[in-house]
C-alpha cells in the first residue's frame, strides 16, 4: 500500500509532507516530499486508555462479539488501541470482564481498572457498594497480562503494601478518586507512581495553602489523563494545564459510558441510574456520570482550546498513551512501527483509518 500527497504528522520528527509505503502490517518508507498541498493530513491512529463504554455495549457486560463491534465502531473515530474500563464492582464481576475479553483479537491492548480501590469519598458516579482496600490475595486473582492499567487512591488502606507487586506485573499506576493531599501524592511520585486519572476531576482542589490532587499534579511531573468535552473541564482551563505542563505530559481519553454516541435519554453506569441531557451525563443527584464524547471530538476539541500543533496533537492523542503502558511499536510514523494510523481533513474530520496496514474504515467518496 502507498500512501501519497500527504502532511506527515509524527510525535517526534514533526510535521512534512511526503508519501508512506507499507508492506503486511508495518511502515516500510517514510518519503518526504516538497508537496505544496495535500490531500490529507495523517497522524498516528488514536489511543483512548479510558473508555468504560461507547453506543451501548459496556465493559462490565460485553460478549466476545460486543468488544469487536466496539472496536470497529472506533475505527469510524480514527482509534487503533483501546483500553476499556471497568468500574468498581465485585471480584467475580472483573474476573468475568478479563475472561470475556481474553481471546477478543482486535485493536484492544488491555484492560484499565478503574475502581474498586478508591475512595469513597470522591467515588464520583461509583458504586460505593464495591469500593473496598487492595490486598495482594486479591490482586494476584485478578491481575493478568491483559491488565495494563490500574486506578488506586493513594490514602487507603494497603497501597504502599501493593504499589510493588502492581509495579512488578508491569502495570501503570494511577492516582484517581482520592482525598490525598500534597504529602500522600509526593510520596507516591517518589514511590513511581506517575498518572494521574482523569486530571482533576475526582481530586482536591487547589488552595494557597494546600495544592492538594491537583495542585500536585501540576507542582510534580505526573503524566496527566483530561476529558476534553466542555464540560468536565472548561476550554480556559485546558490551556491553563497545557500551558503548565506541556504537550508531553498530556493523555486525551473519553471517559465514555454508554451513551456515548447515542441520544439523551435514561442509561445506567457500574448499576447506578444516569440521566442523560444534552449529552450531558449525570447520576440523579447530578454527579457527572462518565461522558458521552468519542474520541474524534475530544480531539477537535484540544485542538481548538489550545491551539496546539499538530505535532503536539499526535503526542496527547497517541504517543504518550503508548509511552505510558510501554507499547513502543506503534504511536509513530516511521519505519518499522505498526501502520496504525488515522487519515483526517482540515477540520480534523476523520476520513480513511488504517489499522494493522488495512484500510478499516473510509468515509464514502
Amino acid at each position: 500500500m502507498k500512501l501519497e500527497k500527504l502532511l506527515i504528522v509524527d510525535p517526534i520528527k514533526g510535521e512534512f509532507t511526503g508519501d508512506i509505503e507499507i508492506e503486511g502490517e508495518k511502515i516500510t518508507k517514510v518519503i518526504p516530499k516538497n508537496y505544496k498541498d495535500y490531500n490529507s493530513i495523517v497522524m498516528p491512529g488514536f489511543v483512548d486508555t479510558h473508555t468504560h463504554a461507547q453506543k451501548g455495549i459496556d465493559t462490565m457486560y460485553a460478549s466476545k462479539e460486543d468488544f469487536e463491534h466496539w472496536a470497529n465502531n472506533n475505527f469510524s473515530q480514527g482509534v487503533t488501541s483501546f483500553f476499556p474500563t471497568t468500574v468498581s464492582a465485585s471480584k467475580q464481576q472483573i474476573l468475568s470482564v478479563l475472561k470475556n475479553i481474553e481471546n477478543v483479537s482486535t485493536s484492544i491492548e488491555g484492560v484499565h481498572l478503574e475502581g474498586p480501590f478508591i475512595n469513597k469519598e470522591k467515588k464520583g458516579a461509583q458504586n460505593p457498594d464495591y469500593i473496598r482496600n487492595p490486598t495482594l490475595e486479591e490482586l494476584k486473582e485478578i491481575i493478568n497480562d491483559k491488565v495494563k492499567l490500574i486506578t488506586v487512591a493513594p490514602e487507603i488502606d494497603n497501597f504502599f503494601e501493593v504499589i510493588n507487586y502492581l509495579k512488578e506485573n508491569n502495570l501503570s499506576i494511577s492516582l484517581g478518586h482520592t482525598s490525598g493531599d500534597y504529602k500522600l501524592f509526593e510520596k507516591a511520585f517518589k514511590f513511581g507512581v506517575k498518572r494521574i486519572t482523569h486530571f482533576p476531576n475526582a481530586l482536591t482542589p487547589l488552595h494557597h495553602r494546600e495544592i492538594g490532587g491537583t495542585g500536585s499534579g501540576l507542582y510534580f511531573d505526573f503524566i496527566i489523563e483530561m476529558i476534553c468535552d466542555g464540560i468536565h473541564l472548561s476550554p480556559e482551563f485546558v490551556k491553563l494545564v497545557y500551558n503548565l505542563k506541556g504537550p508531553d505530559r498530556i493523555i486525551l481519553v473519553t471517559d465514555s459510558m454508554v451513551a456515548a454516541g447515542l441520544e439523551d435519554g435514561k442509561y445506567e453506569l457500574g448499576g447506578l441510574p444516569v440521566i442523560v441531557k444534552n449529552q450531558e451525563a449525570r447520576l440523579e443527584n447530578g454527579t457527572i456520570a462518565g461522558s458521552t464524547l468519542l474520541f474524534n471530538e475530544a480531539v477537535k476539541n484540544f485542538k481548538s482550546f489550545t491551539n496546539c500543533s499538530l505535532q503536539e496533537l499526535s503526542k496527547v492523542s497517541s504517543y504518550n498513551a503508548l509511552m505510558d503502558l510501554k507499547i513502543f511499536d506503534k504511536g509513530r510514523i516511521e519505519v518499522g512501527y505498526i501502520a496504525n494510523l488515522v487519515m483526517l481533513d482540515r477540520e480534523l474530520n476523520v476520513k480513511e483509518t488504517i489499522f494493522q496496514g488495512d484500510e478499516i474504515f473510509a468515509t464514502s467518496r
